[in-house]
Order: structure tokens, then sequence, then C-alpha cells
């Protein structure tokens, strides 16, 4: 019962008791809820207790002395009553030194003010982001004929953090791979259903984390069991693994559909997994121990298909991912994030510390359409990945939801399809019709909506979501745009007995335009800061045929097959190993590359144009922004040979956090060094640090020009002479000095200067780019800049 409605208990009181009974009333309620909320605040969770870096791998403290330390930190401050607590769930130790625990808030607040605490923070449960895309993106390259291919057997070792893997699929068979790296100092864990012999010379290595999580409650302590095995329990980290290194695999494909050969992109990398994630989520805290774990087993790329919601970020101090992949980026380890699914919405970006290589996703040239076929002939076609049964031979009676809506339903949520909104006797042998005005429900739940309602079919209206195709299973699906929805609810109206039937998918080649948007995928800016350009890079994220645990729900195989090792996904999670398998290929070549020369050879050399020959477009086909695609589509053959680098250093990475507000102390903390933050450290200095792409959150119109310093290293020819280009919008008046520079034998490295003058721009963001050009290589540094 609301409140308000309390106020009818005091009618027959005078007036003035009745105004002492309310407050009486209300101040009661109001304890209740402090005492409850003190109360919840007592009861122990899980905390993440950052330090710093480790020094244990430079003759520092052994972990065992770390262990022991932190350990009796605890015992300072848990009741002895409660000594159970006084134990680690994690122990930092390697790249980096912290633990986890379970405190109450109070703990967790002394502990904060303890020396040697950079930041302590709530236990994330952070969210999955969920082959013919590398020929596309070697086709896209112009390069299909004349590329080059890494040796067979590589050592570059791609550390996956995602949810295991099942090692049985033909994509990790090691067949002519050579014996493991020497450096490899990883481990084979064993599992109930997991033992050493599924190890070989490509998957290295494989662990997991018996994380027991424990939770309080009327003073008892419950146990969660552990999931003891690294073998894959959903399919994501199987088929992200794949994408990135998966063997290559003769005849493949997915009931049929997306045959071909499956490869990953540096199919002679070797694999570890570290499986981060169970059925209740992605632990932060495990996610950590991973990244640590990862570094110390002398991984080359670390790959996270995992991030938090972008309506629940943590700033860079309180993000297990950006803290453990600052350590990684400290010791030359590339990590390679997803961007996040939250889009199309702005200020959606999530893995976005500039340490990061943060992945948006786009389509590549197929696509999965399903026919439906109208009673009166007319046809549309819809996208869907469904292995109907139905043929044009019959037809099904045909209902828009709204039609056959359930008593007391308001029509909205019935032509929404919500869960209960059907009636079950009126849909019950008929194809519905569903229109797709509230994206909270999703369309698996719409799927599972008319299924249970006994309907035979699904037509799904959608404009956005056309692009990126539904796995239905055997369930009769099409989805259409609402132009063609339009037309079909306009034939139920207009007909005494509509019919219809839904064909089973095709493939559809050579599908134009390609790469777009995804209309999914997380769009910048960043919501921490603006003065780094995220995301960095787009890659194939829609319907990605890829290795998966053989499929064993009902409905899910069609009749007469057997389960698939293979399937299609959607996500960033997708796109993210396309660029980690980019990197490792490139690794493969350039041995001794840094991490940041990379991921700048990728960013520089991307594709800004589609298979049409036209700039890029986005889910809505309006030309896309950098905030959508970063620096536009990976071209790894391109990248081999980039002319000229950014390298962005450690050095500049203390300084971002200088500039963006840390403590010189905590800095210190995380660098192990005595570094000095600049005298000025402001926000908009972070556009200053050496990064492969420029971003202004501010450009005064009324001030003078800001200038932007950037320092590139030639890795080409050694006499080389580059020429700038500059691609501004009308308004944006941006210069580059000098306009030329000149590499000769022994000068590597030249900087110089771009100049931003906004007094004629377009307020708000205006994109465009900076080109050097030596008549072979074309260095592309894209900007954002903001005019207010």
């Amino acid at each position: 019962m609301p409140l308000f409605s309390f106020s009818s208990i005091f009618l027959a009181i005078p007036s003035s008791m009745a105004s002492l009974l309310h407050h009486l009333f209300f101040l009661s309620v109001l304890c209740l809820l402090i005492i409850s909320s003190t109360a919840s605040n007592q009861l122990p969770q899980h905390y993440v207790v950052y330090m710093g870096s480790s020094s244990s791998g430079n003759g520092g403290e052994a972990p065992e002395i770390a262990e022991a330390g932190h350990l009796q930190l605890l015992s300072s401050i848990i009741p002895s009553h409660e000594s159970e607590r006084i134990s680690l769930i994690h122990h930092y130790s390697h790249a980096f030194k912290g633990f986890s625990a379970m405190l109450t808030e109070n703990e967790a607040s002394v502990l904060a003010g303890h020396d040697g605490i950079v930041s302590i923070f709530r236990d994330p449960i952070l969210q999955l982001h969920t082959t013919r895309s590398w020929d596309f993106l070697e086709a896209s390259s112009g390069m299909q004929n004349k590329h080059k291919h890494p040796p067979l057997s590589s050592d570059v070792i791609i550390g996956m953090i995602d949810t295991g893997i099942w090692p049985e699929s033909p994509s990790f068979n090691d067949d002519g791979i050579g014996e493991i790296p020497s450096r490899w100092k990883g481990v084979c864990m064993e599992g109930y259903d997991f033992k050493k012999s599924n190890c070989n010379r490509k998957l290295i290595g494989a662990r997991y984390y018996d994380s027991i999580q424990r939770t309080y409650s009327n003073n008892k302590t419950h146990m969660a069991k552990p999931d003891d095995s690294p073998r894959d329990f959903d399919g994501h980290g199987t088929h992200t693994t794949s994408i990135a290194a998966g063997a290559k695999v003769a005849n493949v494909s997915y009931h049929d559909l997306a045959g071909g050969t499956a490869r990953g992109g540096s199919p002679s990398s070797r694999i570890a997994i570290y499986k981060a994630c169970t059925l209740d989520g992605c632990s932060g805290s495990t996610i950590l121990k991973a990244i640590d774990d990862a570094i110390k087993d002398g991984v080359d790329i670390i790959s996270i298909s995992i991030g938090m919601s972008s309506l629940f970020q943590s700033d860079y101090l309180n993000d297990p991912i950006a803290i453990g992949s600052f350590h990684a980026q400290q010791m030359n380890i590339m990590v390679v994030c997803s961007g996040g699914n939250d889009g199309p919405d702005l200020y959606t970006i999530v893995n976005s510390a500039p340490w990061i290589f943060t992945v948006a996703a786009s389509n590549i040239d197929r696509d999965f359409q399903s026919t439906v076929l109208l009673g009166n002939g007319k046809t549309f076609q819809g996208s869907a990945i469904s292995f109907s049964n139905f043929n044009r031979s019959r037809n099904y009676p045909l209902a828009f939801g709204e039609d056959v809506a359930a008593k007391f339903t308001p029509i909205s949520e019935a032509r929404n399809c919500y869960p209960g909104s059907l009636d079950t006797q009126k849909v019950a042998g008929k194809i519905v019709v569903c229109t797709d005005d509230d994206l909270n429900i999703p369309r698996q739940i719409k799927k599972l909506v008319v299924e249970d309602a006994r309907a035979k079919g699904l037509i799904l209206v959608s404009e956005d979501e056309t692009v990126v195709p539904f796995d239905s299973g055997t369930f009769p699906f099409a989805e259409v745009g609402n132009l063609s929805g339009l037309q079909i609810i306009k034939y139920i109206n207009g007909t005494k007995k509509p019919t219809a039937t839904i064909l089973p998918t095709r493939d559809v080649p050579r599908y134009r335009p390609a790469p777009t948007v995804a209309y999914f995928s997380s769009r910048g800016p960043g919501q921490y800061t603006e003065n780094i350009l995220k995301p960095d890079i787009m890659a194939p994220g829609v319907a990605i045929l890829a290795a998966v645990i053989p499929e064993k729900e009902a409905g899910s195989v069609p009749v007469g097959n057997k389960p698939s090792g293979y399937a299609i996904k959607s996500g960033t999670s997708m796109a993210c190993p396309h660029v980690t398998g980019a990197a490792a290929f490139i690794k493969s070549f350039h041995h001794g590359w840094s991490t940041s020369m990379i991921k700048s050879a990728l960013m520089t050399t991307a594709t800004i144009y589609d298979n049409t020959g036209k700039p890029l477009q986005n889910s809505s086909h309006h030309f896309a922004n950098p905030h959508e695609v970063g620096v536009g589509e990976i071209n790894p053959l391109k990248a081999l040979n980039p002319g000229l680098v950014f390298e962005t250093t450690t050095e500049d990475f203390l300084q971002f956090l200088c500039y963006y507000g840390y403590s010189e102390k905590n800095i210190r903390s995380m660098s192990k060094t005595n570094f000095n933050c600049p005298r000025i450290s402001i926000d908009r200095l972070i556009s200053n640090i050496n990064y492969p792409s420029i971003s202004i959150s501010n450009l005064d119109r009324h001030k003078p020009a800001q200038t932007i310093k950037r320092t590139v290293t030639n890795v080409g020819c050694p006499n080389a002479t580059y020429i700038s280009r500059v691609h501004a919008p009308v308004g944006l008046e941006v210069k580059v000095f000098p306009k030329k520079i000149v590499f000769i034998e022994g000068l590597t490295r030249v900087s110089f200067k771009v100049l931003f003058y906004g007094k004629e721009a377009s307020s708000g963001y205006n994109f465009g780019s900076v080109t050097w050009f030596d008549g072979r290589h074309s260095v592309l540094l894209s900007f954002a800049v903001n005019v207010e």
C-alpha cells in the first residue's frame, strides 16, 4: 500500500493530533529504513583492495610474505569472533599487488585510510559482450592475392579471459605446430571434466578460479558452489578464442549456413585460457586475478570480451579491467577489450582507458535472410537465422499481436508481445506479428512468449535490429523493417482470413554496404574523459561463424541434423578477438615491436570506406563518425607496413593519470617510480599524450588555437619524406607544422604540431583527419574536436 493512503486512518482524528501521528509514523518508517540500511552496510561483501605495482618480479617482497602481511592487515580490522573472514579470496602479487576479501562497508572505509592502499571497491559483476569475416577483411584491403602469412608455428601467446574453452573443437588442434615456447610458465589445470591431455601445443594453458563466494544473512555463512573446470559452460569463450586464433578447419557451417573454411586471425598463435566467468557472471576480482596470472604466465596479448555496464561504470582506479590492463601495458602486454553492446546511445563505450585497445563492432559482406510469403502472393525479405521446416506449399493463419491480446492487457503490450500479454487460445496455430517499440524486451523473450502461446511462428517488425540476424533455432522467424511491417499489418487489417508462411534462412553473399557500424555497438565519447578518442577501432562483430559448444537445447538443431560445433553470434565480444588476432598476426612478423607500435599500426592504416567505395555508415544509414567507428575498420595486412607509428609510452600514461587528477602518491604506487607530475596538470592536457588519434573535449571558439603535439617513429624506408593532408569540416581551421617531415638514416623520430581554430566552426563535435603520405604509405590521424 502506498504511504499516502495511510492518511485515511487519521480522518476521524483532530487535525493537530493527526499531524502529530503523521510525523510519528513517517519518523518511525525513516528510522526503520536507516536501521535497515545500516544493517545491510554491516553485512560483509566482496571487496577488491588495490595496492599498486608489485616489485616481486624484481627481487622485491616474496608473494608468501605479502600474503601474510595482507592477512595481518585484515586481522587488524575484522572482529575476532568473525575470524573465518580473515582470509583472502584472491591474492594479487605478480604485476600488481593487493587482494580481495569479505568486508563490511565500515571495514572497507577504515582500510581505505591505510598507507599503501591505492583504491578499494566492491567486487563488480561484469557482462559478457556477446569466418568469412577474415576473408572479408583481406578482400577489403585489396591484397587478398598478395598477402603474407605468418609461419605455421608461431610463438605469439594469446591469453583469453572468458567463459572457458571446449578443447575438443577442431579449431584448437595442434597439427603442424612446434614445441611450446620455453618462456611459457603457465599451467594446464585439471577439473572434473578437463584433463591435462586436453591441452596441446596449440592450447598451451588453461586456468579456472575456485572463487568461493561467501554471502552473509541471518548470522549464517552461505558458500556458493565453485565452478571447478576450465571447460566452457556457455560457448562464449570457445567462440571468441576461435575467432582470435583458431586453426584452419575446412567445410565448416552452421547447419549449412555460412559454409566455408573457419580460421582465426592468427591461426599459428598459441592460446592460454583463463576461465573468469561462471553461471553467476564475471567477477571483477577474478578477472583481475586472471590478468595477474596471464602476465606471470608469459602471454603476449590479453583479450577480454567482458565489461561493466555503461550505466554503472567506475573510474580507472576502481575498474578491475583498467587496473589490470595498466600493469599489463607496463610489461609490454597488449590488452584488447570489447567496447560494449549498449549502443546506439552516446557515452556508452566501456573499457575506455587509453592503455586498453577498445573495439567497436561492424557487419561483414554476408547477410542471412528469411522470406515472408503472404497469402496474397507478396513476399518480404526478413533478417533471421531460422531453420524453419515451412515451405511455399502451405500457409498458416496470420495475426497481429494487438488483435490476439489477453484480457485486460494494454494494446501496447500485446503488440510488443510482452510476457503474459497474448491469449493462448487466440494465438495457437497462428503466425504472430509483433512490433519492437520497446527495446527493453529482447527478441529472445518475444520469441519465447509467442512460442509458449503455441504460435506457429513470429514476424518481428524492427528497423534497427534487422541488420543483426537473430538465431531462433527451428522456430520459424523473420525480422522485417518498418516499411515492410506496415504493409504486412495493412494486409492483416484488410483481409478476412490473412495467412502467411516463413521460409527457412538462406545466405546472402556479397552484401552491401559493408562494413557498417552495428546498431548495438557502444558509442563514445568516454564518460570519464573526452580527451581520448574512443572507441579506438572497429572490427567484424555481426553474424560471425566460429566454434562453440555443440548445442543440445531442444529446438536448436534442425530435424535430421547433428549438433553443430560452430555457430553464428554477434556482439562487440566477437569484434574484440578480431583485433586480438590481427595484433598477434602483426607481432608474428614484428617480434620487436612494442604494444603501442602494433596498436598504432592498426589504427593509422584503418579502412574508412565500405565496399561501395563510400565513407563508412552507421546503422541509421548516415555517415559514421569516430565516436562510432574509432579511426575505422581494421586492415591487418596493410598494418604490417604502416610507414610511421605513434609510440605511446608508460610515461604518457602516467601523465594521463596526473592530468586526470589522481594523486602523485597513488601514481608512484602504481608505477613503482619516483615519477613527478607536471607542474600544470589539467584535464585538457590529456589531448597531448602521444596517442594515435586526437580528441579535444572543449575547443573555445573565443580563444586562440589549441595546439596538439605528436611524435612519429619511422618503421619504413629509412630515407622518407612525408607530406601532410588535412581533411576538416567547413569552419574548423586545422593547420599542421611542419607540413613536411623528412627522415634520414639515423633520424627515426620526428615531432609535429596540429593547431585547431574553432572561431567559424559549428558548435558540437567536428570530425576529420590529418594524413601523412610519402607516395606509398598513408598514415591516418583521426580527430574529434568539440567546439563550444
